[in-house]
């Protein structure tokens, strides 16, 4: 890429129109990071699908005209960054659009929402489950939490906290299949959050921060996407993650202070000048 352009970063993600998450969250945080976000959705919704009903509406079927349209235009990215994927044709559609557009200068993030807590969301089927292996082999960083970590290495969600060391031996086989770096993220200790670091050829670190409050929605994808723009402009990881987790954790207490649903995901316009 010419280096008189600006930075650039293709994030493929569904977009709510309500409800903090995906790419009404990724939009405005790598732009106030300096980074030009380019949007390919996967779904439009009305709302996250945190509320009890939404109006829905699959881009699967458009995804390839995207992709098409942004290949004739020789379009270039210092960046590609992926969220939810509601079916292995999305799956495969991100894949072929990573074989289009990725150089040897273009990083990957893969975000491979598939569960939590232990299950597997209800939509996602083993032949998704699957597909999302050969995703993340053409990541250089990815960031599941433990239920994704043990599913993508077809290991048993275990039934207590793990260690460091049986963190790094899950962090290093997600590495075989390609990812330069992993965070495993969200692991519960008492009062705590904590992220786990592993990358090829360093110590792992864990980052933690104080337990505010519930879960929220969009959480996750304020996480992926400071830590997607930070890896376009060579930010250490472990400095990112230590940004990301800070950065919630202030959006958290300041949402909690004004009694906002959790549905609505964490109220990050306040702070945004401050990334």
């Amino acid at each position: 890429m010419n280096k008189n352009k600006q930075k650039r970063i293709a994030v493929i993600n569904d977009l709510s129109g309500f409800g903090r998450c995906s790419l009404t969250v990724a939009l405005p945080i790598i732009s106030a990071m300096k980074i030009q976000c380019c949007t390919l959705p996967t779904a439009i919704l009305s709302t996250n699908t945190a509320f009890p009903n939404f109006f829905f509406d699959d881009y699967t079927n458009k995804m390839k005209n995207f992709t098409n349209h942004w290949k004739e235009l020789n379009l270039e990215f210092d960046g590609i960054s992926t969220g939810f994927l509601g079916s292995k044709d999305q799956i495969d559609i991100v894949i072929d659009f990573i074989k289009k557009f990725k150089t040897d200068t273009t990083k990957v993030l893969v975000d491979p929402i598939m569960g939590d807590y232990g299950k597997i969301y209800s939509t996602y089927t083993d032949e998704m489950c699957n597909e999302m292996k050969l995703l993340i082999k053409y990541a250089d960083i990815i960031t599941p939490n433990l239920t994704e970590a043990c599913k993508l290495i077809d290991m048993p969600y275990p039934d207590k906290a793990l260690d460091q060391a049986e963190l790094e031996f899950i962090a290093k086989n997600l590495c075989e299949n390609g990812p330069k770096k992993v965070v495993i993220t969200g692991l519960q200790n008492d009062d705590y959050v904590q992220n786990f670091i592993y990358e090829i050829g360093k110590s792992p670190e864990i980052v933690s921060v104080k337990k505010i409050g519930k879960d929220r929605s969009g959480t996750g994808d304020v996480f992926s996407s400071i830590l997607a723009a930070d890896m376009i402009n060579n930010i250490n990881i472990v400095d990112s993650v230590k940004k990301a987790s800070d950065f919630i954790s202030k959006c958290i207490k300041y949402t909690s202070k004004l009694d906002i649903s959790a549905y609505e995901g964490i109220c990050f316009e306040e702070f945004l000048c401050e990334l």
